[in-house]
């Protein structure tokens, strides 16, 4: 291997290295935000369970699509790949809120 390609290597590391990290600091902020997150849709499932709320809106459930589509195309993230998070995240926190609403 040449010296110059050793050196291009060299400095294609050192930059997969730095990409890596922020990486690894962005993923530590999203597990932080979604324990965020689910605190407080559980508040709203034990809420919903007392006063005998259904565990789901899907008038609401819509809206927040909407939003989160128009969100991702303004941070120039695929709109579809944003969809099909929220979409999981949404089945996730309805059923925490059925299991709530179990006797």
């Amino acid at each position: 291997m040449t010296d110059a390609r050793r050196d291009d290597a060299g400095r294609a590391a050192e930059l997969l290295k730095e990409h890596r990290q922020s990486i690894d600091r962005l993923d530590a902020i999203l597990v932080y935000t979604l324990a965020e997150r689910f605190k407080h849709t559980q508040a709203v499932g034990r809420l919903k369970a007392a006063h005998d709320l259904p565990p789901s809106d899907p008038a609401r459930e819509a809206r927040q699509m909407a939003r989160l589509e128009q969100l991702a195309k303004e941070a120039d993230l695929d709109p579809d790949l944003a969809k099909k998070f929220l979409n999981f995240i949404i089945s996730e926190v309805i059923r925490h809120h059925e299991k709530l609403q179990s006797p």
